[in-house]
């Protein structure tokens, strides 16, 4: 462990001894506690297309009551919502343009703000892809007196994560997802519930696929690189099956939750 990084989790056992005392002395006096920001959780779940962070954020969602904010689908929404940002984000669209940092990060806060499932924290799913729109989220995070607690980056080799796409096979009507070798249906080409027909999405091919993760590894190597640096930065090797992978999360996002149960078990003993 560094230096820098030594120091963050000092700080963070810190804020976690200092929430405790609040929380005893709150029991001392009767009060009931505001909920601790130690059982919170604000991550950023990033990975390649097809690397497994659709299996794994509802999951986390699920587990630790937080909001599960998918960029795209939020544009998507705001834009048939017509709400200001979604009409200004239209515009632009329509004109050819990507979207601004500012309008994204809006987006963000907008849900922040006003999504009850958000007042726990928030997985972070698409979103930020470059170095300034980690600093624009930073930036917009500090205003609320918050900061992340970890990023997550699903790792997997480009050629198993090609296999792995372009066999996979799609019930459109339900979303309900195959593989030709490793998930396949009972019967081929045909979903198990309904019998009927199963497609494959006109970008799972190997081609697309290629330039995707070209632009993927582009984008988001710069952006690991400066939550390397803050200490927020998580590897999960995501070749493994999902259910390994959603262990290895758990086990990063509870660390700080285990710890605090281990001051009130010793506090309280």
């Amino acid at each position: 462990m560094g230096a820098s990084e030594e120091l963050d989790y000092l700080k963070s056992l810190v804020n976690q001894l200092n929430d405790k005392i609040k929380t005893l002395e709150a029991k001392a006096t009767g009060s009931a506690p505001a909920k601790s920001p130690a059982t919170q959780l604000r991550t950023i779940l990033m990975g390649p297309p097809g690397a497994g962070k659709g299996t794994q954020a509802p999951k986390i969602k699920e587990e630790f009551c937080v909001c599960h904010l998918a960029t795209g689908d939020m544009l998507r929404e705001q834009v048939e919502k017509k709400t200001p940002l979604g009409v200004a984000a239209k515009k632009i669209m329509d004109a050819g343009g990507l979207v601004s940092d500012d309008i994204m990060v809006n987006m963000i806060k907008e849900q922040l703000e006003n999504n009850k499932e958000c007042k726990n924290g928030f997985v972070l799913d698409g979103f930020p892809r470059t170095v300034p729109q980690a600093q624009k989220l930073d930036g917009m995070l500090a205003e609320r007196k918050e900061k992340l607690d970890s990023v997550v980056q699903l790792l997997i080799d480009d050629q198993l994560l090609i296999s792995r796409i372009t066999g996979r096979l799609v019930h459109p009507a339900s979303g309900r997802s195959y593989h030709k070798i490793f998930n396949p249906p009972k019967k081929p080409g045909v979903d198990d519930i309904t019998g009927e027909k199963l497609i494959q999405r006109s970008d799972d091919n190997a081609e697309t696929l290629a330039r995707r993760l070209k632009t993927y590894h582009t984008q988001t190597g710069p952006v690991a690189e400066y939550y390397k640096a803050k200490g927020l930065w998580h590897g999960v090797d995501a070749s493994q099956s999902p259910a390994v992978v959603w262990d290895n999360l758990r086990s990063i996002f509870t660390a700080a939750r285990m710890l605090v149960q281990r001051l009130d078990s010793s506090m309280d003993g």
